[in-house]
């Protein structure tokens, strides 16, 4: 049997919770469902990541809470980008970006 399990990079949680919250307010099992459903259900975020990290993002200041209704009818908290969190999704999506190139080059060299 084999262990498809991605580990993830040190910050890439946060720059997928801001990337799914650029769409709109999510709660919490709407973003880590929009994450799985994106990567092709190669990404699934447990609960016991997910919501300390959406409660770091919220003391820096990248996201803000607020109760609302999900679409079956119960209490949730929807969270959604602040002005300082697309900034930061800006920075994190360029240093990612040219993390990834980089690696590129290196897994290409020959």
């Amino acid at each position: 049997m084999t262990d498809d399990r991605l580990d993830l990079p040190q910050g890439t949680l946060d720059l997928m919770i801001l990337k799914a919250l650029s769409l709109g307010p999510m709660h919490g099992w709407a973003i880590s469902e929009r994450i799985h459903q994106v990567s092709r259900a190669t990404l699934q975020i447990p609960q016991g990541s997910l919501y300390p990290a959406l409660h770091r993002l919220e003391r820096k200041g990248w996201v803000r809470p607020e109760w609302g209704t999900s679409d079956a009818n119960r209490k949730a908290k929807y969270y959604e980008l602040t002005a300082t969190g697309r900034r930061q999704l800006a920075a994190e999506t360029h240093a990612w970006e040219r993390l990834t190139a980089a690696m590129r080059l290196v897994l290409d060299m020959g």
